[in-house]
């Protein structure tokens, strides 16, 4: 993949993620491309990270032999019908957009394209994310390597065989660390009102979170229902913290979130 030249059309948080992916697992940042119709954060991304900006959609991405879609959903149309001129025949196209499905996308640009949808998630930036990729019949062998191979520089990555799997993906990984900061915000909230130094309890909270995370990732033969009883005393302090959360039905309030989320796509997918 050393060779590919890479654009980026958008520069928001998902693109300044992967990007960061990229440049510190090695790739040349000469190879990269950011375009946005401001300069803000194409000023910034060129100068953390050396890649090449522009506002010029059309010609970054003839210059590209991979295009990555990174703009809202609701934009995605217009900015897709700007490149409809291009012949995308031997180009690659990602696109990370929820919701939009790939028989769209063809639409959008009044052609066949080599696309593979993806749905990244915001720790890509500091080399932990969560990926999902679903592949068209379109897309070669070598395309998904080299999609995959983008989207492993910030993290791990999932592919999934049917479409409607990605907005499972969404629930899972795409969406979720901010349920994960939800829950860590509400422990520091908690922490403020019972007047603790609110660094320490940062410190006490993240830590926490982070050590959780790493006994499921190292014990992969113990479910997490395992874990948590381990650590759980009959009658004790975090039986009685457990407690409370089963009596507001925080299970049931997950699963509730998570269809949700899962909904939105859907919804997103007649939207756009």
């Amino acid at each position: 993949m050393a060779t590919q030249t890479i654009c980026f059309i958008g520069a928001g948080n998902m693109t300044r993620s992967i990007v960061s992916g990229l440049i510190a697992s090695g790739y040349d940042a000469s190879r990269v491309i950011a375009t946005n119709p401001s300069s803000a954060k194409l000023v910034a991304l060129e100068q953390d990270f050396g890649i090449k900006t522009s506002h010029d959609n059309l010609a970054s991405a003839n210059a590209a032999d991979v295009i990555v879609l990174s703009v809202k959903p609701q934009l995605m149309e217009a900015v897709c019908g700007d490149l409809a001129s291009l012949d995308l025949s031997n180009k690659l196209v990602i696109t990370i957009a929820a919701g939009i499905k790939a028989q769209r996308y063809h639409d959008f640009f009044n052609q066949k394209i080599n696309l593979i949808r993806t749905m990244p998630n915001t720790p890509t930036q500091i080399g932990v994310g969560m990926t999902g990729l679903y592949a068209t019949d379109d897309a070669s062998s070598s395309d998904k390597a080299i999609a995959e191979e983008i989207m492993s520089s910030g993290g791990k990555t999932v592919w999934v065989d049917q479409e409607d799997e990605l907005n499972q993906v969404i629930a899972l990984a795409g969406s979720s660390p901010a349920y994960f900061f939800l829950f860590m915000e509400s422990m520091l909230q908690a922490a403020d009102k019972m007047g603790m130094d609110q660094t320490k309890a940062r410190e006490l909270v993240q830590q926490a979170a982070l050590g959780a995370a790493e006994m499921v990732k190292q014990n992969p033969e113990l479910s997490p229902a395992q874990l948590r009883e381990n650590v759980t005393s009959k009658g004790g302090t975090t039986a009685e913290a457990l407690a409370t959360f089963e009596a507001g039905e925080l299970r049931q309030l997950v699963e509730q979130a998570m269809n949700n989320c899962i909904k939105r796509a859907e919804e997103m997918a007649e939207q756009f």
